[in-house]
């Protein structure tokens, strides 16, 4: 376990996500820092200080919207995908 500050830069050890920690709380004998990259709170336990080159900020908004467009074009994939007509692939006949 590291000792955190908020304005810290932390690595998530176990998926080596990096954020900037922006709330510190203990409960239950825990620390938990909130990392602002996706708005979780982490174990400082599995925390260490990370680089300010491995921290890009972006916004929880920003995400959202950037989710909300990879949806949109996974929707719009599976609609076209449900008006191809596949007859012409089928095999004719059989054994």
């Amino acid at each position: 376990m590291i000792f955190v500050k908020t304005g810290d830069i932390c690595k998530y050890l176990p998926t080596s996500t990096v954020g900037k920690v922006t709330d510190v709380r203990e409960k239950d004998g825990k620390v938990w820092a909130l990392l602002d990259f996706t708005n979780l709170y982490y174990d400082t336990a599995f925390l260490t200080a990370a680089d300010a080159g491995e921290y890009k900020q972006v916004s929880y908004k920003e995400r959202e919207k950037d989710r909300d467009q990879k949806l949109r074009s996974v929707e719009q994939f599976a609609k076209t995908a449900e008006d191809v007509n596949i007859d012409q692939f089928m095999p004719s006949g059989g054994g």
